[in-house]
């Protein structure tokens, strides 16, 4: 059977239950924990920072999964690197200088990955795909209100899944938005590998075991 990857959203959870969100994450298997960091530019939102990373890895060895919805990543992800990020995806919109982010991140032996919003197609993506450890797909538009999960998006999963086989291509594909054990079936069914889900996962206090575990039986229906 396929293995697939949880990574529960840590903007989702509150700071002051992170000691009980990563005995969760130990108790359910969980081995990575994805953390937004918004600059209130790229999305309306503000979210974490280097620090928050560099402290979560003095105090855990869970893997870091970091998303920059920021303009102009290449700036911070230095900072990202120092602190010790495991996976830093940039967004395709926010920069023209993919190519020398990945080349960074890469040097530091770390996994590289590229984020697109739900209006941005497959295609720019398509120089590359050779060169990514994985693609996020978002399935809601990022740092906004968004109440429902948007089904095209999956159409890009579909897509992204035939231009892996076809090139022989190694990078995951991660989605991101409104993940629950309803819409991941559909995702996972398309190709998706890595799932963010933060909502559904700590909507309910002392309820994220039970909401992890039931992610892992709706893949396992997959």
């Amino acid at each position: 059977m396929k293995e697939y990857i949880l990574a529960p959203s840590l903007f989702s959870s509150r700071i002051s239950r992170i000691e009980a969100t990563l005995n969760v994450l130990k108790m359910t298997e969980t081995k990575w924990l994805h953390v937004d960091v918004m600059d209130g530019c790229f999305v309306p939102d503000m979210a974490s920072g280097p620090s928050i990373v560099k402290e979560l890895k003095e105090i855990d060895d869970t893997l870091l999964d970091v998303h920059l919805m920021v303009e102009r990543p290449e700036k911070i992800v230095p900072a990202f690197l120092d602190a010790c990020a495991d996976s830093i995806t940039y967004h395709a919109e926010a920069t023209n200088n993919g190519v020398h982010i990945i080349q960074m991140i890469k040097e530091r032996k770390k996994k590289a990955g590229v984020a697109i919003s739900p209006a941005t197609p497959v295609s720019l993506l398509e120089p590359i795909l050779s060169e990514v450890d994985l693609v996020l797909v978002m399935t809601i538009n990022p740092g906004r209100p968004n109440k429902d999960f948007i089904d095209s998006t999956v159409n890009k999963i579909v897509e992204l899944n035939r231009l892996r086989k076809i090139h022989d291509y190694h990078f995951l594909i991660e989605v991101d938005g409104k993940i629950d054990n309803k819409t991941i079936k559909p995702c996972a069914k398309a190709g998706a590998d890595m799932f963010v889900s933060g909502g559904y996962i700590f909507s309910k206090e002392n309820k994220e075991a039970e909401m992890i575990t039931n992610l892992k039986t709706a893949l396992a229906e997959v």
